[in-house]
């Protein structure tokens, strides 16, 4: 492994060193070529998707603008869960060296911490995803990431959050469940502190990426599950599975697309291409949203009227009982000295910031009511 990382390392240094005697050559002698400045330095990117998800299509829009933005001296060698390593281990994988580059979420290396879910799926306190993504950049959260990857983990690791996701549905069932009861002894797939809240709920919960949902339903491993979207849950055929798809949810309200950056690969990079890596990350989070908004309702409308999926929204009954359950969640969290700090830090940013937004914000259910009337299920 260390020798991947040298000659990783070395490769780079060798393209940057050529670029200034390439320079230098080119100034001495006209007719010789500086071949070296133009070669572009190819970026080693996993997801953890598969191939045909829509997210694989959100991350070659950020390919897409660091190539562009990088006048080609980036090229990124983007690849699909599995390629190299699996879609839970992207995380060791850029710790390594083995991957330059990974595109996942925080929650598939919980495993390392349970914090590691307060950057994506922790506690809903009334923000959304978009409030919490403003607590990364603006409200502490970047500073507490970094203090958990590379001081508490000991990671070699850079990790910037992308698109915030819509709030993720409570999923797929074979039967309608509406009452706490309904839910009980399920054999459910979800992941990180999610897992840990709704096993508390009575749901028997199994930890597994989106490759491997549709089958394990097929063999009776679990028999109710959720992903993230209408999309992703479509293209993987959850509607072949289940027909009672239930939107809104408190388990996973507040996440991001989470980029990680092997910390030697970005030091070495000159600082416009570490800029154009790091911002681009913004740059794909529009990009994104606009591309989720348009399909993820487009496949809504079509599991309905296509699939036979009948959509329902969760019932105030289990919602109120996720919150119940999270505050006894939080109160064993809090156990932790860093986990606290991550979440009173979270609690004071929802406090201030989402108290603007909620107060601010007009009924856009009434709005929606007024214009194509009987049409919600709220």
């Amino acid at each position: 492994m260390q020798d991947h990382i040298d000659n990783s390392v070395s490769r780079r240094s060798f393209l940057r060193k050529g670029t200034m005697l390439g320079g230098v050559a080119a100034a001495g002698a006209l007719s010789a070529p500086a071949v070296l400045a133009q070669a572009p330095l190819v970026v080693k990117m996993q997801t953890s998707w598969p191939a045909s998800d829509i997210w694989m299509d959100f991350a070659r829009e950020y390919t897409t603008r660091v190539e562009e933005m990088s006048g080609g001296r980036l090229q990124i060698d983007l690849l699909p869960a599995g390629a190299i390593v699996g879609a839970f281990q992207v995380m060791d994988a850029c710790n390594d060296g083995v991957l330059d580059a990974a595109h996942t979420v925080p929650v598939y290396w919980y495993g390392k911490s349970k914090a590691a879910s307060f950057f994506g799926t922790g506690p809903v306190f009334g923000g959304s995803a978009t409030t919490m993504l403003g607590w990364f950049y603006q409200g502490g959260g970047a500073e507490l990431y970094r203090e958990l990857t590379q001081d508490v983990l000991g990671l070699n690791v850079y990790g910037y959050m992308g698109m915030p996701m819509p709030a993720q549905p409570f999923g797929w069932f074979k039967g309608e469940v509406n009452t706490v009861a309904d839910i009980q002894g399920f054999k459910y797939r979800t992941v990180g502190l999610a897992a840990d809240l709704l096993q508390s709920m009575g749901m028997s919960v199994a930890q597994l990426p989106g490759g491997e949902i549709v089958p394990s339903m097929e063999r009776g491993v679990i028999d109710a599950f959720e992903f993230n979207n209408p999309s992703s849950d479509r293209r993987f055929g959850a509607q072949d599975v289940a027909k009672n798809y239930y939107l809104s949810s408190y388990h996973q309200a507040s996440e991001a697309f989470e980029f990680i950056f092997n910390k030697d690969f970005m030091d070495d990079l000159e600082p416009d291409l570490q800029a154009i890596l790091k911002y681009g990350v913004e740059a794909s989070a529009t990009s994104n949203l606009a591309l989720a908004m348009r399909e993820y309702s487009k496949d809504l409308a079509e599991l309905q009227s296509d699939d036979g999926v009948t959509v329902h929204r969760t019932s105030k009954e289990i919602l109120a009982a996720q919150l119940d359950a999270w505050d006894t969640l939080i109160a064993d969290l809090e156990g932790d000295a860093f986990n606290k700090k991550v979440m009173d830090s979270q609690r004071a940013w929802v406090e201030k910031v989402a108290y603007y937004e909620l107060m601010n914000a007009p009924d856009l259910g009434l709005a929606y009511e007024h214009y194509f009337p009987g049409k919600l299920k709220m």
